[in-house]
């Protein structure tokens, strides 16, 4: 199994002439293929970034998408922009505010074309490091089914995630054929639910069993992580929404349900940035026979991390599982949602050079 030591996790901040672009095109103020070449722009400096920090492996930054959910949204039949419903989320100031949620499922899942596929041949041909592809998990249209608007095309939620996960399925075929051998399963709503209110506000008061979702979701999960010669690996956050977060506690309350059941995954990529995430006795949960990212960096915050403080929670990790299958990344991604998190540019440089520095710090 191939370690990469300094790994990412996928977003970064959309530069400002992408984002008035995106609206540009929406306006038909310029043409798709002037909107490409712009896109094509970002991926490169992205791209670029990534290389010159010093990472083990990169992204194409995910500049082609709306949000990390894209490959299941932006080119796809079935949703409609309501506006109606709104999930809790939490701020730095430690407040409670509610978001809309963008997009609402109103009708079966039809998928137009592939946006990974795009993605990945694109930025293959740039990346002189190894690539990685991201994919959002089916549970994450959880938050777009609503008990109101969605029942008519699926009454159960789980239909809902079949669905999604055998379009996914169909994109991970497809990325294999393309010569991918790196894939991630993003899957915040597993993670999140270690926070009771989460399970309750969220996902309960909705009709969606969280118990299901740990059970049966966990093995559609992992269903997913099944292509010849590609890595998968999956990341667990707490949910990530312009530096807000959707949970908070520790992994204990899922680990042993969990890690356990995610046998064809190799690599799990863990939030453990602050006291959100809760101690590091849940790596005890974790197989012995996977890599262990740990996302000691935090996206949401402008500051910049100590290097002796990383270090010394590494050395804390490493007390539950064996640092040899252990690796360095940032929490989260950058821009979960186009809007980014409240970083700066220069602080999202100087975080991705601190996951390389502190990797070799730690590895040599």
């Amino acid at each position: 199994m191939k370690s990469y030591r300094a790994e990412v996790v996928g977003s970064l901040l959309r530069p400002d002439y992408l984002k008035r672009a995106r609206l540009d095109v929406a306006a038909d103020r310029i043409s798709i293929k002037q909107f490409k070449k712009i896109e094509d722009r970002a991926v490169d400096e992205a791209i670029a970034l990534q290389q010159s920090s010093g990472l083990d492996i990169v992204t194409d930054g995910e500049m082609r998408r709306s949000g990390f959910a894209g490959p299941l949204i932006d080119y796809f039949e079935g949703f409609e922009s309501l506006g109606l419903e709104t999930v809790r989320w939490h701020t730095r100031g430690r407040e409670l505010i509610h978001l809309p949620v963008p997009f609402t499922v109103t009708g079966k899942l039809h998928r137009r074309r592939s946006l990974a596929a795009e993605e990945f041949t694109y930025a293959r041909a740039r990346a002189q490091l190894p690539l990685k592809v991201t994919l959002p998990s089916p549970l994450v249209l959880g938050l777009a089914w609503s008990p109101v608007f969605s029942v008519e095309a699926y009454p159960d939620p789980f239909d809902l995630f079949t669905d999604a996960a055998t379009i996914l399925r169909d994109e991970i075929a497809e990325l294999a054929s393309l010569g991918c051998e790196y894939i991630q399963i993003d899957a915040p709503e597993v993670a999140c639910l270690v926070d009771p209110m989460t399970r309750c506000e969220v996902y309960e008061a909705r009709g969606i069993s969280s118990e299901r979702l740990v059970r049966e979701g966990v093995d559609l999960l992992n269903e997913l992580a099944d292509a010849p010669g590609v890595t998968f690996a999956i990341h667990l956050c707490r949910g990530n929404n312009a530096g807000h977060w959707m949970s908070e506690g520790g992994y204990e309350v899922i680990s042993k349900q969990v890690f356990g059941r995610l046998t064809n995954y190799s690599i799990l990529m863990l939030e453990y940035d602050d006291e959100r995430s809760g101690s590091f006795a849940a790596l005890a949960d974790v197989p012995s026979d996977k890599i262990v990212v740990l996302g000691l960096i935090s996206t949401k915050t402008d500051e910049l991390e100590a290097t002796e403080t990383l270090t010394s929670r590494f050395e804390q990790a490493s007390r539950y599982f064996p640092r040899e299958q252990l690796a360095i990344s940032t929490q989260c991604g950058f821009a979960s949602v186009a809007a980014g998190n409240p970083i700066q540019p220069a602080t999202q440089a100087a975080k991705l050079r601190l996951v390389a520095e502190l990797a070799g710090r730690l590895f040599g």
